[in-house]
């Protein structure tokens, strides 16, 4: 399978989608300082990086007509304009690319396209904006008029007489429901071409909080993995004992794997030792709406901020109480890195691109998902002809 992706930052939705088969032949990201993190990489001669084409670009210069016919178009246009804790200005941001996401598609007339982005981009306050880039997907072809605005121009999309170009499917995910060890909410906006005859449906789940509920609090596997005695029942946090009275009351475990902790990510480790962007970092402190990650839950969503790295949001709960800041290390196996991938810029740099990746779990899956749509609607044409 071959793909181009746009916004690359440091590499989390490449890597996930190399693993799950696909092989791009370019990669396009402007930011110098993920550009530098992923060619230091591709020195070492990591496995799926060494071959990565990434290229230093701003994406309204490159012509995707080169590229035309690939099998799939993949990014993460910049989340900022609909990110809850950045600016909210939507499609009046400079910084969104869904336009030059949509003509990478009109350009390449791609098998299939997967886009990621916050769930902002599903607020209310920009049911309009997304409802034109799903009808613009749909016809990509159909572009903007002059002085039309993305109102009318939805108007009029949704209006063509036009075959639809690609069926599209958008749906929420959290990355903890694919095995990154992250809540990390997330829409996605995935595609087919219409005269694939695809039939397309959310990828279901291979991760659950209940069965790491069943886990913990039932069978009490994963304390034992651990090592750890099994706390008492008093220490079921008041929010989860209903569940736990239902999944005890079923008496069979859900058919999903567990939710994966921090304490099961982090388990092999060990403290900071100043090597390998293992690197302890001073300065961690509780504030209110800022508490730390538990260790026996997926870490909340790392950040990469508005202005700076909001450190309340990137630090683990230890199990004395304490709180210390994710080193580098810690934050990449959130998001699925391996400890062979390098973040050779300072702390707070390195934070800010992980802030901004997407989990290589999440991505996997969603290639993976694709893929096998691909295949399916190849195996029906086959049958039918």
């Amino acid at each position: 399978m071959r793909s181009v992706e746009l916004f690359s930052g440091c590499g989390g939705l490449a890597l996930g989608l190399s693993r799950a088969g696909f092989h791009h032949e370019l990669m396009v990201e402007w930011d110098d300082d993920a550009v530098s993190t992923v060619h230091h990489n591709k020195r070492r001669r990591l496995r799926h990086i060494r071959d990565w084409p990434l290229e230093k670009r701003d994406v309204r210069e490159v012509d995707w007509h080169a590229y035309a016919g690939l099998d799939l178009v993949a990014g993460g246009p910049p989340c900022q304009p609909f990110s809850i804790g950045g600016k909210h200005r939507g499609h009046e941001d400079t910084r969104d690319m869904w336009p030059e996401a949509i003509r990478a598609v009109r350009e390449i007339r791609p098998r299939a396209f997967l886009f990621e982005n916050v769930r902002g981009l599903a607020r209310p306050a920009f049911a309009d904006y997304l409802r034109w880039i799903v009808a613009h997907l749909r016809h990509p072809e159909l572009t903007r008029k002059r002085g039309e605005d993305h109102a009318r121009h939805a108007d009029r999309l949704e209006k063509a007489s036009l075959p639809a170009a690609y069926e599209i499917l958008v749906f929420q995910v959290n990355a903890a429901d694919y095995g990154a060890p992250q809540k990390r909410h997330r829409v996605i906006v995935a595609g087919v071409r219409s005269d694939l005859d695809p039939v397309l449906a959310p990828p279901p789940k291979t991760h659950s909080s209940e069965r790491l509920l069943w886990d913990q609090w039932i069978s009490g596997d994963y304390w034992r993995r651990h090592g750890l005695a099994m706390p008492k029942e008093n220490a079921i946090p008041s929010a989860d004992r209903a569940a736990v009275r239902r999944l005890r009351s079923q008496k069979v475990p859900p058919p999903e794997r567990p939710w994966v902790t921090v304490r099961d990510a982090l388990a092999d480790l060990g403290d900071p030792n100043g090597q390998g962007n293992h690197v302890f970092q001073a300065g961690a402190r509780v504030y209110p709406g800022h508490t730390g990650s538990p260790l026996d839950q997926p870490a909340k969503a790392l950040k990469a901020g508005d202005h700076g790295v909001p450190g309340g949001e990137n630090m683990m709960v230890r199990d004395d109480g304490s709180v210390r800041y994710f080193t580098t290390r810690e934050a990449a196996r959130l998001q699925g890195l391996p400890d062979t991938y390098h973040f050779p810029r300072s702390w707070t740099e390195s934070m800010r691109q992980l802030g901004n990746a997407v989990p290589a779990q999440l991505s996997e899956a969603m290639g993976d998902w694709l893929t096998a749509a691909l295949k399916d609607n190849e195996g029906a044409r086959n049958v039918a002809a």
